[in-house]
């Protein structure tokens, strides 16, 4: 059935979006940009915060409502609840403190699972004259390997050549197990900025050429610098998204290269495994990562790496 040129798939996506933004209740009905913080001093108490705008003050739930848990899991573990007091917290304007008294953690500690999909990007694939995958490349990394959108990054002694990869991350906000496509916005709390750091010897010539060992060192997983709900983004498979080291671009591409977007992976995924609160993907990497330069470039010691994407922000890891 047609109704005014709108085809029944179509109607259902609008469905899915009006869903996303009330019946279901999910994070996607608040713009917002979400951060994990300890106070300069005070390293071990995490804190869950709301910023103001990208780079300004950041509002401490807990000091608005005490009620409010202090890791991201959990807040996204309390649903619309949690989502509606970040929101009336973003409003009263209280409680802010300064970006200078606060360390950014990453958006997301101890998730159940990190998921990562392989060769996601046109142009990655291209890079490397790899067939476009048919289906997507499923692995993943240990959730030890998360650190924060301004932590070093530890060159492992077993490696010699660690390489950068720039990915769209998001997360997971509510539990979901066969999730239909046209839903699976539905489930995302928000995006945020990774970098899948990769020891290319492990994983492409060690351990079998099985890739976990080679993905999963600690500190490989830089996240950050907020979790953007997904209101807050006008189109997240049109985001210009680059990596520099040192300053020098070395990947520049555009989410609109994914393969298999956010929507198919979600479904895709969820087939497998149940989806819950506070999961992490990392969505794949566009062209530029150093294995693939004539002659390859590793980083070494006192490299700094930056990864951004527009409208979400910027990570910044200097490599020790």
């Amino acid at each position: 059935m047609r109704f005014l040129g709108i085809s029944q798939l179509s109607l259902r996506r609008l469905n899915a979006v009006f869903s996303a933004g009330t019946i279901r209740g999910t994070a996607s009905s608040a713009a917002m940009r979400l951060v994990q913080f300890c106070h300069r001093g005070g390293e071990g108490s995490v804190r869950i915060g709301v910023e103001q705008a990208e780079g300004q003050g950041v509002i401490d739930l807990k000091a608005f409502d005490p009620s409010m848990p202090s890791t991201m899991r959990e807040f996204l573990e309390m649903g619309q609840k949690g989502m509606d007091c970040a929101k009336r917290a973003l409003s009263s304007g209280q409680h802010v403190v300064s970006r200078s008294d606060i360390r950014l953690l990453s958006p997301v500690t101890g998730p159940e699972k990190v998921v990562c999909v392989g060769m996601n990007y046109k142009d990655h694939c291209l890079e490397q004259n790899a067939p476009i995958p048919k289906e997507p490349i499923i692995f993943s990394k240990f959730p030890s390997a998360i650190t924060g959108p301004y932590d070093d990054i530890i060159l492992p002694e077993k490696s010699q050549e660690v390489d950068w990869e720039v990915e769209l991350a998001f997360v997971i906000g509510r539990k979901g197990k066969h999730i239909k496509e046209e839903e699976a916005l539905s489930y995302v709390a928000g995006f945020t900025v990774a970098n899948d750091v990769s020891a290319r010897d492990w994983q492409m010539k060690r351990n079998g050429k099985q890739w976990l060992l080679g993905k999963t060192f600690d500190t490989f997983c830089p996240l950050g610098p907020a979790l953007v709900t997904t209101a807050a983004l006008k189109d997240v498979h049109n985001l210009g998204i680059r990596c520099l080291v040192n300053g020098a671009a070395v990947q520049d591409s555009n989410t609109n290269q994914l393969i298999f977007h956010i929507e198919k992976v979600v479904a895709w995924v969820s087939q497998f495994v149940t989806l819950c609160p506070g999961d992490v993907f990392l969505t794949g990497t566009p062209p530029g990562v150093g294995v693939f330069k004539n002659p390859p470039v590793f980083l070494k010691r006192g490299d700094v790496v930056e990864c951004q994407i527009d409208e979400i922000g910027s990570i910044r890891n200097t490599v020790v």
